[in-house]
């Protein structure tokens, strides 16, 4: 996946823009922008990208994403179907950190707010919201652009008081993304993305940028904090998650079609990310799904 550089920002001269989609399948591009990105998912489901995570999304989502952080909602492959009737709805607020002015990030009663946005830079998913927030989500747009700002504001000062929340991309992907323009990073993350399904070690991905074997894992380590196969299997297994819950393959099938060549390094591995077996983990959402999952109507 290449990635792309989008503007988001206003065309009407406002602070925020709000957008009510509705498409046969989300934007199928890697990309990045300045503007912070507030969604709410209200119809459709697929595998959410957000930095180096990759976690199954569905009807109810809300994500935070913070300033130049790379991201996408690729549906599943039914939206892609030839005459398929799925959609893909969604609601999302673009803005600067400072779209009420810098001195408004100076003030005492926007810490919490401020925090918020800081820790947005990895990518923010919000857990059992409460419906009176979803409700207010789903009406910013049909609201004044005066309106739109406070009740923005208001919004992000409840999601800083929320503590149900889950920090989606890992910081040693931050720190490298951000610190470096390096061509190299953009093409070891552009062949993981696209590979991370098939057999490949560090020794492929070292080949792709020039560079031997043992040069690219010092290169990475530094980087990521964490070497090249763990970051792999971090990948792999959130793909394993989310075919689990699709529940359409065997856990056997499931290893190899995410690029384990044995079940036992699979179920060893998932083990060690996820503390628990695949089996479990599988049983614990299928008992919990009907009870978490909010009803957006």
């Amino acid at each position: 996946m290449k990635l792309h550089l989008l503007n988001r920002s206003s065309t009407e001269n406002k602070s925020l823009t709000v957008s009510h989609h509705i498409y046969n399948n989300f934007l199928k591009i890697w990309h990045y922008h300045e503007e912070l990105e507030l969604v709410i998912i209200l119809k459709s489901s697929g595998m959410r990208f957000v930095g180096d995570s990759i976690e199954k999304f569905d009807v109810g989502d809300v994500v935070l994403i913070g300033r130049n952080l790379p991201h996408m909602w690729l549906n599943d492959d039914t939206y892609f179907k030839k005459n398929s009737t799925s959609e893909a709805e969604a609601i999302s607020i673009h803005f600067k950190k400072n779209f009420l002015g810098e001195k408004f990030l100076e003030v005492p009663e926007t810490e919490q707010i401020v925090h918020l946005l800081n820790l947005a830079d990895r990518g923010i998913k919000f857990s059992n919201l409460d419906d009176a927030l979803l409700i207010n989500l789903k009406l910013l747009a049909q609201l004044d652009a005066t309106s739109q700002m406070i009740k923005l504001l208001e919004i992000l000062n409840n999601l800083s008081s929320h503590s149900d929340y889950t920090l989606l991309s890992s910081a040693g992907f931050l720190s490298s993304f951000h610190k470096t323009e390096n061509k190299r990073l953009d093409k070891i993350y552009e062949y993981v993305f696209q590979n991370f399904n098939t057999p490949i070690s560090s020794g492929d991905v070292a080949a792709t940028i020039g560079m031997n074997k043992s040069a690219f894992s010092r290169f990475f380590k530094k980087t990521h904090r964490k070497p090249f196969t763990k970051y792999l299997n971090e990948i792999r297994i959130g793909y394993a998650c989310k075919l689990l819950i699709e529940n359409k393959e065997s856990i056997t099938a499931i290893a190899y079609l995410c690029g384990f060549n044995n079940i036992s390094n699979f179920n060893r591995q998932f083990k060690l990310l996820k503390s628990t077996s695949p089996s479990t983990y599988l049983e614990f959402y299928s008992t919990n799904k009907s009870k978490s999952k909010k009803s957006i109507t």
